[in-house]
């Protein structure tokens, strides 16, 4: 022992040296390209490692609990493979104590010392819990989306953990899905500029400070796309739509610099994405240098044999590493299997060396070499964990992640003042589900409900009457006499209605996306009272609500706000915020409509009132909301819609601007958008495509002039040969308030 500590310290303190450097030549690096010392440092380190070492690092593991401790412990067969180094991750363990405790095992008990790496589903905040993914792309404020991930990041770095699951950029156009919940929507440049942001909040600028954690994109790739929008379902698309829709934003995570991704459960048409040489070597290395690693989801390894694609354990570890994917999440295929295959000649060492240089890099860049303790400070966790900076933080991006649907005959903002208030819902009072899923170590204990939010905003005058007038998702109508009751003694209602947490997210499909128990009942039952009512629906996804959207004067779409949720949503209903918030996603009127999404393509016979067309009888072609929809307690008016060329070259640029007027009485946030459209190509072109979008002030009665440059890049398209250029045509490009209520105009693209 006392000889291998020797060697670790050693060794160690080599790598301490070449790290400084390498480290100084990457400070302030938005993207991570390889770095030369560190490579030669990983090579060094390779050369020194056995075959059973180098598969080892591919191994990540999931600790046993122990609920008497309440902690992760270190059960004595994994004790044996942290000191012999097979064991290169954890998941799921937590905590600056317990993570000191597993890495001291690996630093100083095991011939090499090489660190471990910790990773937590960090999905949307740490312990200060964010709105769900959905929820603050309905900002589209990345900027904030950017600053929300550098608080979970700060606070999950306190606990220890170097690497977090996230972001989930996969496009979701079928909300039966319930990892829409994660996501950043249906739109390929929306969701490619949440990712960028979202792993720059992550890694931060220096990868090796302490408040850095790796990302991690996922899940590459397509994963949205599962058929019927039933979860880990097969995706059957063409590498045309592959590209254009599911792609982007895993290729704009590895532009911004991130450093591992995550294969995904599905298939391809017919290859599962765990062992698709296609995707994980011919695109992610080959075409987009991407020089981390990727992880395989849970158990996605194994799952290759439910796939039918590998006939045993060896078989499914053999396909998923030849394939590209460079660590193993918990099923230990690659720990038991590989070396076997390698002296059966089914793989060859080359293989395992690259992955293991890749695992290796990461290591080193975030200064685990340098430090492997680096997170293990208890003092640091105790201080920066649910600070009340990251609260007030949170509570600014829970206002801008609100969306106005609705709100006939202005009813609102509320009055503080009014004499009586009757909230009534069965999410009014709830504290669990505001944090949504995935919610990593959000509590309860620290959600401010809707009720609690109103009582603070309202004057003191104000009388409040609650009733949770139904369960969320049973048949009991008990309470619905005890509702009307306190509704018809109240000035106003607000309904706050919704999904259960657990209803969205991973394994949360739904065939039906209306309200779910007798919600629905309870909103008719309350509007014929007569009086005013506003419905708060907090949910992970689009919802169908034909006949409240007909009926009900004032809908708020909150999703699931997180830890200032209440106080969130009385900011915006009592007029503290104007709204801003506009729809990363399409809401259908039905769920015969869906997919459903706005960029979608015409056909040869487009919609009319022609009966040969392409179009429904029993419902219209378009959404009860549109992408990009949201309204303001003020009113914006756009006009001067102008371009500084009507003829460009391919290889210029274009300059858009447009006037935009706040019309109304209040200052308020209008979210420009800016689409275009293909008229002629030599594949079919969407209706529509966003390319650009901006966050803009203005007081009652200002005007602005926003400028856009559209660059030849945002023209592209794959053309009939799969080349990816600009076609020479006509172009429609159009700016406004959503991607239906639009100014347009013209221009021309040379030859």
């Amino acid at each position: 022992m006392i000889l291998m500590k020797r060697k670790y310290f050693h060794f160690r303190a080599v790598y301490m040296i070449a790290l400084s450097v390498a480290l100084t030549l990457i400070v302030n690096a938005q993207v991570w390209k390889p770095d030369a010392n560190i490579e030669r440092r990983v090579d060094s380190l390779l050369a020194l490692m056995t075959l059973e070492e180098k598969i080892g690092q591919l191994n990540q593991m999931d600790a046993r609990w122990d609920p008497e401790q309440r902690r992760n412990v270190i059960t004595p067969e994994q004790g044996e493979l942290l000191k012999k180094g097979l064991i290169g991750s954890y998941l799921n363990i937590i905590g600056a104590e317990v993570t000191k405790d597993f890495q001291r095992v690996a630093v100083e008990e095991s011939r090499l010392g090489i660190p471990l790496i910790f990773g937590y589903d960090v999905i949307h905040g740490y312990r200060t819990i964010f709105p769900i993914p959905l929820g603050t792309a309905s900002s589209w404020n990345p900027i904030a989306i950017e600053s929300a991930a550098r608080i979970a990041a700060t606070e999950a770095t306190t606990a220890g953990l170097h690497w977090t699951f996230a972001p989930m950029v996969d496009i979701a156009r079928d909300p039966r899905w319930g990892r829409v919940a994660e996501g950043a929507g249906e739109d390929v440049y929306l969701g490619s500029e949440i990712a960028k942001a979202a792993v720059r909040g992550f890694q931060g600028k220096i990868f090796s400070d302490l408040t850095t954690i790796a990302a991690c994109a996922k899940h590459y790739a397509a994963y949205g796309g599962a058929l019927a929008g039933r979860d880990y379902n097969i995706v059957d698309i063409s590498e045309r739509t592959l590209r254009e829709t599911y792609l982007p934003p895993f290729k704009a995570a590895v532009d911004a610099g991130v450093m591992t991704l995550m294969s995904a459960f599905n298939e391809i048409s017919g290859v599962p994405a765990t062992a698709n040489n296609f995707i994980m070597t011919d695109v992610l290395r080959n075409e987009w240098g991407f020089n981390g690693f990727v992880v395989s989801d849970h158990s996605a390894v194994m799952e290759l044999l439910h796939h039918g694609v590998a006939t045993d354990t060896a078989e499914a570890a053999v396909k998923a590493l030849s394939a590209g994917v460079d660590m193993e999440m918990v099923t230990g295929f690659y720990l038991k299997k590989i070396a076997g295959a390698v002296k059966s000649g089914k793989i060859q060492v080359s293989v395992i060396d690259e992955s293991v240089r890749r695992v290796l890099r990461v290591k080193f860049a975030l200064g685990l070499f340098e430090n492997p303790y680096r997170n293990c400070d208890p003092s640091r966790e105790s201080k920066e964990i649910l600070t009340q900076k990251s609260r007030a933080f949170a509570r600014e991006l829970a206002g801008q992640s609100i969306v106005l649907l609705k709100n006939e005959g202005n009813i609102l903002p509320l009055k503080k003042d009014m004499k009586t208030l009757a909230v009534i819902g069965p999410l009014a009072d709830n504290t669990m589900d505001p944090l949504g899923s995935w919610s990593a170590q959000g509590r309860a204990e620290d959600v401010v409900s809707v009720l609690q939010g109103f009582k603070s905003g309202v004057s003191s005058s104000t009388k409040i009457l609650y009733s949770k007038g139904c369960e969320i998702a049973t048949s009991d109508t008990s309470s619905f006499a005890e509702a009307e009751r306190i509704a018809s003694q109240s000035d106003a209602v607000v309904l706050v209605v919704g999904e259960n947490r657990d209803m969205s997210g991973e394994a949360a499909s739904r065939s039906m996306i209306d309200l779910p128990g007798v919600q629905h009942d309870l909103i008719k039952r309350i509007h014929a009272t007569g009086k005013p009512v506003v419905l708060v629906l907090m949910n992970g996804r689009p919802l169908t609500i034909p006949w409240e959207a007909e009926h009900v004067p004032a809908i708020l779409e909150t999703w699931y706000l997180g830890v200032e949720a209440g106080n969130a949503i009385a900011d915006v209903l009592f007029g503290t915020v104007n709204p801003s918030g506009k729809l990363p996603v399409t809401f259908p009127r039905n769920v015969g409509q869906v997919p459903l999404y706005y960029d979608f393509k015409n056909t040869g016979r487009p919609p009319s009132q022609e009966k040969y067309t392409s179009k429904y009888l029993d419902v219209p072609n378009t959404p009860q909301f549109a992408f990009g929809h949201g309204l303001s307690y003020t009113k914006f008016e756009y006009s001067k819609l102008t371009l500084n060329k009507k003829t460009m070259k391919r290889n210029e640029p274009l300059i858009v601007t447009a006037q935009v007027k706040n019309v109304g009485t209040r200052a308020g946030t209008e979210v420009v958008q800016l689409y275009i459209r293909d008229l002629v190509g030599s594949v079919t072109r969407p209706m529509k495509q966003l390319k650009r979008f901006a966050r803009i002030d203005l007081k009652s009665g200002e005007s602005k002039t926003v400028e856009f440059t559209l660059l030849p890049e945002d023209l592209m398209m794959y053309d009939i040969d799969m080349k990816r250029i600009v076609e020479p045509g006509k172009f429609k490009v159009f700016v406004g308030t959503s991607s239906v209520d639009v100014i347009e105009t013209e221009f021309e693209v040379g030859r």
